[in-house]
């Protein structure tokens, strides 16, 4: 099964709280979020963010331009119906992370969860060249993957497990690395997948 496909059919049948990386609330990235102080009218994007609750707080914060995009139709019409009448306010995206072509420069990327499931070196130099040239300089980049510590795999694929070295040397040329926290993520099924993630500022 090709990679659209694959996540189309999870979103398509299973449920938030039958997905291991769902969050009620997304506490580190906003955190995270909150360290930078950006102004509202901000372009913010969240990448890979199936049906994520980031957009439900940024909505909430008051930011004006927001993206969402994932590479599932159906993630993004769940993420729709779910926020209800300020889905309007927000730029939906459907597309591969690396087929994007930015519209704007973004003064914040955030990705919990789907730069790790580039595992060839092809994805992974495009990934960090499409955000190289979509983020603002001294805009930020926010990444959350499996740590050496969590899982080799997610929904039945494998994933690139990251150490805040591999994962800085990735992004070191147009990137300064702000710090990087480990985090114990519970899923759904009373299990615990270990995350790094880690800031970046774009020089």
């Amino acid at each position: 099964m090709k990679t659209k496909e694959h996540w189309e059919n999870v979103f398509a049948t299973k449920t938030e709280a039958e997905v291991s990386w769902f969050q009620p609330y997304p506490k580190t990235s906003v955190e995270f979020f909150e360290l930078f102080n950006l102004p509202s009218n901000a372009n913010i994007i969240d990448v890979g963010a199936g049906d994520s609750h980031l957009v439900d707080v940024l909505l909430e914060k008051g930011y004006k331009n927001i993206y969402v995009l994932d590479i599932s139709a159906n993630a993004i019409e769940k993420a729709k119906k779910r926020v209800g009448e300020k889905a309007s306010l927000v730029n939906w995206i459907v597309s591969d992370i690396v087929d994007f072509v930015p519209p704007v420069k973004f003064d914040f990327w955030h990705d919990r969860a789907a730069f790790h499931f580039l595992t060839d070196t092809e994805k992974v130099n495009k990934y960090v060249s499409i955000a190289e040239n979509a983020i603002n300089t001294n805009g930020y980049l926010v990444l959350g993957t499996f740590s050496e510590n969590g899982p080799k795999k997610c929904s039945g694929l494998e994933i690139q497990q990251y150490n805040e070295t591999s994962m800085s040397s990735q992004f070191e040329r147009m990137f300064n690395r702000i710090k990087c926290v480990t985090e114990d993520h519970q899923t759904p099924f009373n299990t615990i997948q270990n995350f790094l993630f880690c800031s970046f500022q774009r020089k």
